[in-house]
């Protein structure tokens, strides 16, 4: 089931970039909209919770001014949600933190040695749990 992409035969290594690929998590899980609904901060799931699911907003790029269509929910995740304080916590799982993490960052990717000093876990154990052979919530090497 290639569907067209190349995979990298090379085994992902601490230096290896990752990053969340949407494509491949829409592909994958049906509920994926319903799961990034569940990250939005009380103030903006009150805001979208009478629009369609897959509303688009006009996005205008702030270092050139080009006008955007961008999913809504994601955009309020990226620029809104994951600048809260509480969004990542001690208590946030070692997989919901690197996807949240992901979010605060603007989905910019990765190496788990980053991820390890923005999380707070070991290196070791986020490539060990983003290279097996489950997907995470679309975690994946980049250009995988």
């Amino acid at each position: 089931m290639n569907e067209g992409k190349q995979y990298s035969l090379i085994k992902p290594t601490l230096q290896t970039p990752f990053h969340i690929d949407f494509d491949w998590w829409q592909q994958h899980d049906s509920n994926w909209r319903v799961y990034l609904q569940s990250y939005l901060c009380d103030e903006c799931s009150e805001s979208y919770k009478d629009l369609d699911k897959d509303t688009l907003i006009d996005w205008v790029d702030p270092d050139t001014g080009e006008v955007q269509r961008v999913d809504g929910v994601l955009h309020a995740l990226m620029s809104h949600c994951a600048n809260q304080p509480d969004f990542i916590t001690l208590h946030t799982t070692m997989v919901d933190s690197v996807f949240r993490y992901f979010l605060a960052n603007g989905n910019t990717p990765l190496t788990p040695e980053e991820l390890a000093e923005g999380i707070g876990k070991p290196a070791r154990t986020i490539l060990r749990t983003f290279t097996g052979s489950k997907v995470f919530k679309g975690i994946r090497p980049v250009n995988s």
